[in-house]
C-alpha cells in the first residue's frame, strides 16, 4: 500500500517511478552522478566567441561549422545552427557524416575531410599551434566550451559555446548535499569548462572528458563506494543510466535515455531529484512502521489464541476479538500508508542525513 501511494504521489508531482523497486532504491542512494549538458545546465547553449585561424574569415568559419553540424541534434550543434540562421548562413551539403560520441563530428565536403570537436580530438587529426591551443584553453577556463574546426587538414578556428547552469541546479545540488549525499558531475566536456560549471553549481567532484563507455566505467568505480543514482538526458548517458543502481532521466531528454532510466522527471527540474529521494525515504519509513502494525497484533494475539497464558493467568482470546484485532491491524496499515498523500516532497526541514 505504501508503494502504491508513494508512486501515486510521485506521479502527481511529475516524478514517474517505473517500478516498485525503483521507488525503494531511491531512498537508499549514497552518491548522485549528474550529467552536465541538459541536466545541470539549461541545454540551450549560445555561441559567444568566434576565433579564426590565419587567413580565415568569421563567415568562412561559421559556414563550415554549420555545414558540419547540420545533421547533429546535440545541444552544442543546435547553438551553432541558430547562430548560422541569425547570420543567414546556408549550410553546404556534406557526405559520410559521422558523429563520434564524446569527441566531435566528421564529414566529407567537396571530396575533402571536414571535422570539428574538442581540442583533444582535433589534435589527433592535425597539428595545432600551441598559442592557438592556449587561446582555446583560456575560453574553457571561463566556463565556455571551445569547439575547433578544420577542413582539408587546415585549422579554421574555434567557436566557443556557453551553456549556463539552470537556476534550479545549484539549489537542487545543495539539497542533495544537505541530505548527506555525495554529488559527482560526469561530462564529456573538457576539464576546465567542467570545473567552471561545477564551481557555479556546487558539485563535490568532477569527472571530465569521458566518452559514453567512460561514464559507465565511472559509475562502476563509484559503485564500489556506495549505491549510485545516475541523472542524465542524452544518448551518451544511456549506458551509464543502465549501469547505475538507479537511472533517472530528465523528461525533456532523448527517448533512449528515458527508456533506459528507472525514474523519469517530467518537469525537467533537477530539484525533483532530492524530492524523489525524500519521497522514497518517507515510503520506506512507512513500510517499517507498517511492519510493526502488521506484526504487533499477531505477536500478542497468537499466543493468547493458542492458550499459552490460560494456565498461568487464565487469559484467552475470544474469536470475535481476534477478528477485530486483525481488522484493526489492516486499518492501521492502510491509514498509515495513506499519510503519504500529505507528504511535502519539496520541504527541506527536519530531514535527517544518511549516516
Amino acid at each position: 500500500v505504501a508503494i502504491m501511494v508513494g508512486s501515486g504521489v510521485g506521479a502527481k508531482n511529475g516524478i514517474l517511478f517505473k517500478t516498485a523497486a525503483a521507488l525503494e532504491q531511491a531512498g537508499k542512494i549514497d552518491i548522485v552522478a549528474l550529467d552536465k549538458t541538459g541536466t545541470i545546465t539549461a541545454g540551450e547553449p549560445v555561441v559567444t566567441d568566434l576565433v579564426c585561424a590565419a587567413d580565415v574569415s568569421q563567415e568562412t568559419l561559421l559556414q563550415m561549422a554549420v555545414s558540419l553540424e547540420q545533421n547533429s541534434e546535440h545541444p552544442l550543434s543546435r547553438a551553432i545552427k541558430r547562430e548560422g540562421e541569425q547570420k543567414t548562413i546556408t549550410p553546404e551539403p556534406v557526405e559520410s557524416f559521422q558523429a563520434l560520441p564524446g569527441n566531435g563530428l566528421s564529414a566529407i565536403l567537396n571530396g575533402k575531410e571536414l571535422f570539428g570537436g574538442s581540442l583533444r580530438f582535433v589534435q589527433t587529426k592535425i597539428a595545432i599551434d600551441p598559442d592557438f591551443a592556449e587561446r582555446a584553453s583560456s575560453l574553457a577556463e571561463t566556463g565556455k566550451t571551445p569547439l575547433l574546426f578544420a577542413f582539408d587538414q587546415k585549422l579554421l578556428g574555434v567557436i566557443a559555446v556557453a551553456d549556463v547552469p539552470k537556476q534550479s541546479s545549484a539549489s537542487a545540488i545543495t539539497q542533495l548535499r544537505k541530505m548527506g549525499l555525495r554529488v559527482v558531475m560526469l561530462t564529456g566536456d573538457n576539464e576546465k569548462t567542467a570545473n567552471a560549471v561545477a564551481r557555479a553549481a556546487g558539485v563535490d567532484e568532477v569527472v571530465a572528458e569521458v566518452l559514453p563507455d567512460g561514464k559507465e566505467a565511472a559509475i562502476r568505480d563509484l559503485q564500489k563506494q556506495g549505491r549510485v543514482a545516475m541523472v542524465g538526458d542524452g544518448i551518451n548517458d544511456a549506458i551509464a543510466l543502465t549501469r547505475a543502481d538507479l537511472g533517472v532521466a530528465i523528461g525533456a531528454g532523448t527517448d533512449v535515455a528515458i527508456d533506459a532510466a528507472d525514474v523519469v522527471l517530467m518537469k525537467n527540474d533537477l530539484r525533483d531529484v532530492p524530492a524523489a529521494i525524500r519521497l522514497s525515504r518517507a515510503a520506506l519509513r512507512i513500510i517499517r512502521q507498517n511492519l510493526f502494525w502488521a506484526f504487533i497484533y499477531n505477536v500478542i494475539g497468537i499466543p493468547l489464541a493458542a492458550g499459552v497464558f490460560v494456565s498461568l493467568f487464565g487469559w484467552q482470546l475470544q474469536p470475535m476479538f481476534g477478528a477485530a484485532a486483525m481488522s484493526l491491524s489492516s486499518f492501521c496499515v492502510v491509514s498509515n500508508a495513506l499519510r503519504l498523500n500529505l507528504f511535502d516532497l519539496y520541504g527541506t526541514k527536519r530531514r535527517k542525513k544518511n549516516k
